[in-house]
């Protein structure tokens, strides 16, 4: 299976939006492709409309955004990607017909994956070309942000077309999920379709409202959803002896005639209860204003779990691990040409002024030069060898000073790019220079100069540095060492040199 560059959406609307977003955000050129041509600007409404959330998601380096475009073609589309998300409406024949029919303008050892939420990969792939590198993909809207997707293969689906699969999801930050045989529905929309005939019963039998039922979820149970699933939560509930003895306390219970699966016909009164419910719980609101809301509590959850290394936080945790390590390869040619002799200095970072980072004077606000300035630090570090393996074993540079001076204004959404330079090193310490500067005319906006000490954590205390390491860094000062001293080094807070 060829490595993918391009992902190809077949259908476009609120999934393929969402599939467009995340693609684009680390780095993946988007075809999207759509019979009706009053879809491109949708589309790209609804990638705009989900980039607030997404800069927000990670401050890891990110690669520089996809490129999207757009085509009335399919057949155009299916010859000229790596990946292909089918996104259309959830109708047999016509998935069927479709696919088919890109099927035969596709290359062979391009993946086609349906987005469906219950069709079976079998029956889809049908009368499809070469079915082996068909699969289902199944997301969860936003899929933006939203790490799950079902992975499910059908009876002709090669297990190197699901691994494939699973590696660039991972990519692109997704848990790939791989279910272990097809079901309609799949395994999550089968928890979630018990869950809402109960919450119809409920409403039609005038139990509950639509609101006071979602409050029974958002302040309990939904809370403890967000890291650990129900089955791991009821283990936890029988304590000491967990599930064996929660199942021997609660299982009786199972006989009670509590839950009634099969759901109630909908009726036009069950219909215009569930729409005033749910009108009462917007309280005015627009769908994409409650989407906006949706996607800063779904970003700040996963920012909350990502400490803990569990459920969706985890997933984050290593697709930031990921770009790190691939900021610090990138960025390994351009430092290896400097040490090699090439008095230069190292573009290290290259971002540009999210929104979210502007202050309520218009520009960047402090804190986000210094993560800028980190960002170059740690790239900078990794390639002498500071890395995750180096942490990990107990040892590394701790800041102790950091100077900062500001000679412009950075704007949303400015492209900014950072050149570093090593000044000093010795066992212990390293000291660092990094000059900010606007893209479109070069000028320098900001500096920092940082000292960094060498620590062993096992040992509470400073610790020369690995020779490896000092050896890198040595070397990456030496190349530097004939350029001039930038005017800012050196410098007390308001005060000339």
């Amino acid at each position: 299976m060829r490595q993918v560059r391009t992902l190809g959406l077949l259908g476009t609307g609120v999934i393929g939006g969402g599939w467009a977003a995340r693609a684009l955000h680390f780095g993946i050129d988007v075809v999207a492709a759509d019979v009706r041509p009053e879809m491109e600007e949708w589309i790209r409404g609804a990638v705009a409309n989900a980039e607030g959330a997404l800069s927000r998601l990670t401050f890891a380096p990110l690669p520089p955004k996809g490129k999207l475009s757009f085509t009335t073609d399919l057949a155009l589309m299916a010859s000229s990607v790596d990946f292909i998300q089918e996104n259309i409406p959830e109708q047999l024949e016509l998935k069927q017909r479709t696919l088919a029919a890109v099927s035969r303008q596709a290359p062979r050892d391009v993946l086609i994956a349906s987005s469906t939420s219950g069709l079976l990969p079998s029956d889809l792939a049908r009368d499809m070309e070469f079915p082996q590198r068909f699969l289902v993909a199944h997301p969860f809207n936003p899929v933006y942000l939203l790490p799950l997707v079902e992975l499910v293969g059908g009876k002709a689906t090669s297990p190197q077309a699901l691994e494939a699969a699973g590696r660039f999801y991972t990519y692109i930050g997704m848990h790939a999920l791989r279910v272990r045989r097809e079901i309609p529905g799949h395994l999550t929309d089968r928890l979630q379709e018990a869950l809402w005939r109960e919450i119809l019963h409920m409403v039609n039998d005038g139990v509950a409202t639509t609101g006071e039922l979602d409050d029974s979820i958002v302040y309990g149970p939904g809370l403890r959803w967000a890291a650990m699933g129900t089955n791991l939560i009821y283990h936890l509930a029988g304590g000491e002896t967990g599930m064996r003895h929660m199942l021997r306390q609660f299982g009786p219970c199972l006989k009670w005639p509590w839950t009634r699966l099969e759901a109630p016909e909908l009726s036009e009164q069950l219909i215009e209860r569930m729409v005033e419910g749910t009108q009462a719980q917007a309280a005015g609101r627009s769908i994409r204003e409650l989407e906006r809301l949706r996607d800063d509590y779904l970003v700040a959850i996963q920012q909350v779990l990502r400490p803990f290394n569990i459920g969706a936080g985890a997933t984050l945790r290593a697709l930031e691990e990921r770009l790190y390590e691939a900021g610090a390869a990138a960025a390994r040619g351009t430092l290896a040409a400097v040490a090699s002799g090439e008095p230069a200095v190292l573009r290290l970072v290259e971002t540009q002024v999210r929104p979210e980072w502007v202050d309520y004077n218009g520009h960047m606000t402090d804190s986000r030069y210094l993560q800028v300035f980190g960002d170059a630090t740690d790239a900078l570090l990794r390639y002498a060898g500071v890395d995750d393996a180096y942490r990990r074993s107990g040892r590394s540079l701790y800041s102790v000073e950091t100077h900062m001076t500001h000679q412009a204004e950075a704007r949303a959404p400015e492209a900014l790019y950072v050149e570093s330079r090593v000044l000093e090193v010795d066992d212990k310490r390293v000291r660092l220079f990094h000059a900010l500067h606007r893209a479109r005319d070069q000028a320098q906006i900001a500096s920092a100069e940082q000292l960094y000490l060498h620590v062993d954590a096992a040992a509470g205390k400073a610790a020369a540095m690995d020779a490896t390491v000092r050896t890198r860094l040595a070397t990456l000062q030496g190349a530097q060492a004939r350029l001039p001293l930038p005017p800012e080094a050196g410098r007390l807070a308001g005060r000339a040199r």
